[in-house]
């Protein structure tokens, strides 16, 4: 077999295979409707094209520094104060190859072999395995309704153990959509800090906030570990452009690691990126935000009406956690007979949830208000049939 053992803790993504699925379906004329992956389907923002095709017009595809751009780091610290009340130094900031390369980077850095990473269940699948290939073991913490969907310091506090060195969360999180206010992410660093431990935290979705304005944990002190991207709320996913936000004694380190694992992120994206915090960029990606919401509100309600609609609706991101158990305990079947018979595509569980995976799905709302009613009418012919 090849590979080593760490590689075989890594799980296939089954969304993909949805995906390629869905494709062979419209390669053969079918109208699928594809609320599978989590991608926006709004174009990047204008000005932030305009930008990169400047920036490769005037010849800027040199390396830049292993930790970005200095005028991008100083442009994402401005935002953290604008917008978070957050005080970063541009130092702190390490730009990477989309919030993966940002992931990467931590993991390495923060655990090795032996150590135990404390995490939600369900979280994204891929946080687990970055962890999993630094040597890490992974204690996942079911979360419900009674905690948010969310790992909180009661829990943390309950499951945090001698070899525990890290607690990774994420707000707003991918699948539920939940996130941690402002009281609850401090009372979880205080938990970890009083444990000697560190906290990772993945921002990813923020700015995707839909009944609350979002906070950030760099706002509560200089502790955590904070990744974010360019690919959700400012639509820059084909881009490959995140950055990772570090205590100061940790940027030395991640610095060689940036240096030796990837070199520098790549430099058309980061001058581009420097448009999306521009107020001509910004008001369009509120305005989008905007969008996101109503289209959660949209699909809630159809869902009310079969049954499957969350009892506590997602405050961020773009996706809902749908318990059908009343209709199957097969999510992979589920979604994949849903595929095949009324042409609508969503994500199993399974490749979210340890425990339970099977009677959860993932919809992301990802497509127009006329495309989710058309699946939720789609999904009802479905259910019927069951």
């Amino acid at each position: 077999m090849i590979g080593n053992t760490r590689v075989h803790r890594v799980a296939p993504f089954r969304v993909m295979h949805l995906l390629e699925m869905a494709q062979a379906r419209e390669a053969q004329g079918h109208d699928v409707i594809h609320l599978e992956v989590g991608e926006p389907d709004f174009s990047t923002p204008a000005p932030i094209i305009a930008a990169g095709q400047q920036a490769l017009a005037e010849g800027r595809t040199r390396y830049t520094p292993a930790t970005g751009l200095p005028a991008l780091k100083v442009a994402i610290a401005k935002h953290y104060a604008e917008h978070f009340a957050a005080d970063v130094d541009p130092a702190r900031i390490v730009v990477t190859p989309g919030a993966s390369g940002a992931l990467l980077l931590a993991s390495q850095l923060l655990v090795g072999s032996g150590d135990r990473v404390l995490m939600a269940d369900p979280n994204y699948p891929c946080n687990r395995h970055f962890m999993a290939l630094a040597g890490a073991e992974i204690d996942t913490v079911a979360v419900a309704r009674e905690s948010g969907w969310q790992l909180d310091a009661e829990l943390i506090a309950r499951h945090w153990r001698e070899e525990t060195r890290l607690a990774m969360l994420a707000t707003p999180s991918n699948p539920t959509g939940h996130t941690l206010s402002a009281s609850a992410l401090s009372a979880v660093m205080q938990t970890v800090a009083s444990r000697g431990g560190q906290l990772l935290v993945d921002e990813i979705y923020q700015g995707l906030n839909y009944d609350e304005a979002p906070t950030s944990a760099l706002a509560l002190g200089e502790s955590a570990f904070v990744v974010n991207s360019f690919s959700k709320y400012f639509g820059m996913t084909g881009w490959r452009l995140g950055w990772l936000v570090a205590p100061e004694a940790a940027v030395e380190p991640l610095s060689r690691l940036a240096q030796n694992v990837f070199l520098a992120a790549s430099t058309p994206a980061q001058y581009a990126a420097l448009a999306a915090f521009t107020p001509e960029c910004r008001e369009l990606l509120e305005a989008r935000r905007a969008t996101f919401k109503t289209r959660r509100d949209v699909l809630m309600q159809g869902l009310a009406t079969l049954g499957l609609a969350p009892d506590l609706p997602p405050q961020g991101a773009f996706y809902l956690w749908l318990d059908i158990s009343r209709y199957s305990d097969d999510s992979q079947a589920f979604c994949e007979r849903l595929l095949q018979e009324e042409n609508v595509a969503i994500t199993p569980g399974i490749d979210f949830a340890v425990r339970d995976g099977e009677r959860y799905v993932r919809i992301a709302f990802t497509n127009d208000v006329a495309r989710l009613e058309e699946a939720v009418a789609r999904l009802t012919r479905f259910v019927a049939r069951l």
